[in-house]
């Protein structure tokens, strides 16, 4: 069997990070210097973050994007304190480091039915989602949700 991955057409945008140390006392900062970070391992007293943080607030960042296409393409108004609490577990199988992840999302506002449909269009549109799709163990759960919302 073989996995047919699909090329990109155009690039809309290329991030460049470099990254120095590893993860325990190091540092990456981007190529426009607009993010520097240190890094330290996870649940140490390092100063710093680590690698898994920073999965995490990129993806939720990415996968609240995704929820506001696809939400403006079913006409549903988000409400703006829409949210996406990610959590990244890092472990151990076999001796092998694997990660997994839980996306709980918060529309309040949004009726449940609603909110689930558009949180799960939104896992098959979102990059981060694609990428880690069949690779990693993924729940996404609507946390927050309540009265029917109106059209945008």
């Amino acid at each position: 069997m073989t996995n047919t991955i699909t090329q990109i057409e155009k690039i809309l945008y290329t991030a460049k990070a470099r990254t120095t140390g590893g993860r325990d006392g190091g540092s990456s900062r981007t190529s426009d210097g607009r993010l520097e970070v240190k890094l330290s391992a996870p649940g140490s007293n390092g100063e710093g973050t680590n690698p898994e943080q920073l999965f995490a607030a990129g993806w939720s960042a990415c996968f609240l994007s995704a929820i506001k296409l696809v939400a403006a393409g079913m006409k549903v108004r988000l409400p703006v304190d829409a949210a996406i609490d990610t959590e990244l577990d890092l472990g151990t199988t076999n001796g092998s480091y694997l990660i997994q992840a839980r996306l709980n999302v918060s529309l309040p506002g949004v009726a449940p039915d609603i909110a689930q449909k558009i949180v799960d269009e939104a896992h098959l549109e979102c990059p981060y989602s694609k990428a880690t799709h069949g690779n990693i163990n993924v729940v996404t759960k609507v946390i927050n949700s309540g009265t029917v919302a109106s059209a945008a």
